[in-house]
């Protein structure tokens, strides 16, 4: 029996770690969802490790996605990942050097696949050339994938299935996961794990954000 999907709380807006990210994350504590992130922009560094500390006293396993394509921004993203004693570095355009940096300081890296721009992040590629790039960033060791499914210009339905079909690694399907058609199509998918962030200040699933994390905990935990 396959084990349902993770829930990553990402507490950001539009691809933004919101101001008030600690205020959020005390609200949401005592939440079901065992992992929570952030994305490496606006908040200062001292401020992201102060609130990463927080979640782990909590309990919670940490994540820092970042949005970045250029080997100078990607590597900067993978040091503050470090700094802040993160679990697990989402994002980044693959790089060699991110790649070694997480093996050095134990973080499982998942970096973006497929043609990734703008932010919020857009994807495009062909599948067949995705599942490849993909296949060849597990062999060089990155722990598994970041994929953008729901921002595919394509037919993400299709993209987010054959992927995880494919990959024998850990999948997160990231961004604009907004509705419970979404939740029933990753359920029946069955990736590792997805992220849910605007989602829940735009309240697509209650006007209360820990409400709303127990119950797309519960959904996905529903037979």
């Amino acid at each position: 029996m396959k084990e349902m999907p993770q829930l990553i709380v990402m507490l950001t807006y539009n691809d933004m770690t919101v101001e008030n990210a600690a205020e959020v994350f005390e609200k949401c504590k005592d939440s079901q969802a065992k992992y929570f992130g952030m994305k490496e922009e606006p908040l200062a560094a001292d401020e992201m490790k102060k609130l990463y500390s927080r979640m782990k006293k909590c309990g919670k396993t940490t994540v820092l996605e970042v949005v970045a394509y250029t080997d100078e921004e990607c590597i900067k993203g993978a040091e503050l990942a470090v700094k802040c004693g993160c679990d697990i570095l989402m994002g980044t355009v693959f790089s060699d050097e991110v790649n070694e940096l997480c093996k050095k300081h134990g973080l499982k890296y998942m970096p973006f696949v497929g043609n990734v721009y703008d932010r919020p992040s857009v994807l495009d590629g062909e599948i067949d050339d995705i599942i490849e790039e993909a296949k060849g960033y597990i062999a060089k060791g990155a722990y598994g994938i970041d994929l953008l499914g729901y921002r595919y210009v394509a037919d993400a339905k299709l993209l987010n299935s054959r992927l995880v079909e494919a990959l024998d690694a850990p999948v997160c399907i990231a961004g604009s996961v907004n509705s419970y058609e979404r939740l029933d199509e990753i359920k029946k998918t069955s990736p590792w794990a997805f992220t849910i962030g605007s989602a829940f200040f735009e309240k697509d699933y209650d006007d209360d954000m820990c409400t709303a994390i127990n119950k797309v905990c519960e959904y996905m935990n529903k037979d």
